[in-house]
């Protein structure tokens, strides 16, 4: 196991020669952060990308009241591979140079707000300090999540050697929260139909019909199967009593909340819903406790020293926990929740439970239909998304999927940002784009202002390498199997997680003395 040491080591430096001289080409960045232009695959062609093929037009704004122009920097102000951010008078860009050109796109990620300049430059992309979501910096198209939008691009141009951008005012004033979700008027726009309370219960794949529960039949060209999944509930006596939550929607969390607020709080399950839901009711609440059947919350994700760090943490903040146990019994008065009893013997006080003891794929609807399902229940789906059956396709949660990360072993990643880059790869071969999925996992979870950032998949993980400060909650661990990292997580340690989720996109492995 690696050692835990009081003062940070330069990490960084050491994912930058992660990849020996010998193996590299010219495509990949160097140790000083300069980089090759960029170069797409489409149907396994590889195709370089130059901006003389896509000029910028001249005066792309309509309305030349709507446009700002500024000089930013001196073109020596920047060396390749280097960021900045510029401020234009009515808002800011990121500037960024990169093989000798200049380009400007906006400075903040679209998902969450987070400053891009904080990020991580590689390639012809840069990719967000908080979540991992990609962007091109030549087009400021999404090349990976999450989130829904591109970057605004700005247009720049040199003249006597200083470098000016040309934007629109209406592109800088846009703001993360105003572009989050998809309001109604955008599936209208486009041409979406949303059909709503309404539910698939079978699925004729020889004549190509979905079948409603209420009988009503849809034909399809090509089909996307995107269920999700079902929380379990729980099994014990009591378990129909009032005030007890599987946390599913907005409407959900919200009932919770105002239930929970100066009253008694019990959480079965520290799973990343179970703990999340704990943080932030320990304000609220008059107490919190949580039960799990585990030892340490987290220890099959993130290792019994990292899960014992945030095990602390939560105890520092009025959390109760009671490990190695699970609920017997609910018991009620008058209809309502009033204590939870332990196989322990224990019995908690409790007017709310939140239960967070898992998920199964929601596809209980699909195993008559042919289209295969594995032992768990999961949709099975090829590089492309598809399934066993021409023209049907999966995604999100209810799926297992090659991931190339890990030699194409089939996985399944129930996070946010795997759900949004299965949906497009999904969308573009539905579209028939030959597009097959190439990612690293990437994800978050975010307790008592407190966020631990996670890339890679740590599945069978045999040993972890920290460096930083448990105690100060200020550290990076590496998780290996055998003599290769597989996953990284860190807190208040950015960017190291998205720079090494770089150096994996890129297909080059780590190995366990870089980070010892």
């Amino acid at each position: 196991m690696g050692g835990c040491f009081s003062r940070p080591k330069p990490v960084e430096v050491k994912i930058e020669v992660v990849i020996p001289e010998k193996e590299r080409s010219k495509e990949e960045m160097s140790p000083n952060g300069k980089a090759s232009p960029l170069i797409y695959k489409v149907n396994g062609t590889a195709r370089r990308y130059h901006l003389e093929e896509h000029p910028i037009a001249s005066n792309p704004y309509h309305n030349p009241k709507d446009v700002v122009e500024a000089s930013v920097c001196h073109v020596k102000d920047l060396e390749n591979g280097q960021m900045r951010e510029v401020d234009l008078g009515c808002g800011k860009a990121l500037l960024i140079k990169e093989s000798g050109e200049f380009h400007a796109v906006g400075h903040k990620c679209p998902h969450y707000g987070a400053p891009l300049v904080k990020g991580v430059l590689s390639k012809g992309r840069v990719r967000c300090p908080w979540h991992g979501a990609c962007f091109n910096i030549s087009t400021g198209d999404i090349e990976d999540f999450p989130g829904l939008d591109s970057l605004p691009r700005f247009q720049v141009k040199i003249e006597k050697e200083k470098v000016y951008i040309r934007a629109s005012k209406q592109s800088m004033d846009s703001h993360p929260e105003q572009i989050a979700l998809r309001p109604k008027e955008f599936f209208r726009t486009y041409g979406i139909e949303v059909l709503t309370e309404m539910q698939v219960a079978a699925v004729d794949i020889k004549n190509k019909i979905a079948v409603f529960k209420d009988g009503f039949k849809m034909e399809y060209n090509k089909l996307l199967i995107a269920t999700g999944n079902t929380p379990k509930a729980l099994s014990c006596k009591g378990k129909e009593v009032e005030n007890v939550f599987n946390i599913r929607t907005p409407e959900d969390a919200n009932r919770v909340v105002k239930l929970a607020t100066s009253k008694n709080v019990v959480i079965v399950g520290a799973s990343f819903l179970g703990m999340e839901v704990a943080a932030y009711l320990a304000e609220r609440a008059h107490s919190v406790s949580l039960v799990e059947l585990e030892e340490v919350p987290f220890k099959k994700f993130f290792g019994e020293r990292v899960g014992r760090a945030v095990m602390k943490m939560f105890e520092s903040n009025r959390v109760k926990f009671y490990m190695q146990t699970e609920v017997s019994e609910l018991r009620e008065q008058e209809g309502k929740l009033k204590e939870v009893v332990l196989k322990s013997g224990k019995v908690l006080r409790a007017d709310v439970c939140v239960v967070g003891v898992g998920a199964v794929p929601a596809t209980g609807f699909l195993k008559q239909s042919g289209i295969n399902i594995d032992s768990k229940g999961f949709v099975v789906v090829n590089k492309m998304m598809q399934t066993n059956i021409p023209g049907v396709f999966a995604a999100g949660d209810a799926v297992t999927f090659p991931l190339a990360l890990r030699n194409n072993k089939k996985v399944n990643v129930p996070h946010w940002q795997m759900a949004h880059m299965h949906g497009r790869v999904a969308a573009l071969n539905m579209l028939a784009h030959g597009m097959e999925i190439s990612t690293v996992p990437y994800l978050w979870t975010a307790m008592f202002g407190k966020s631990i950032r996670y890339a890679g998949h740590g599945e069978g993980f045999d040993d972890v390498v920290i460096q930083g400060d448990l105690d100060e909650l200020k550290f990076v661990a590496f998780y290996t199997k055998s003599d290769e990292v597989v996953a990284v997580a860190s807190m208040n340690y950015d960017p190291i997680v998205s720079k090494v989720a770089e150096v994996l996109a890129a297909g080059r492995t780590i190995r366990k003395r870089d980070v010892e």
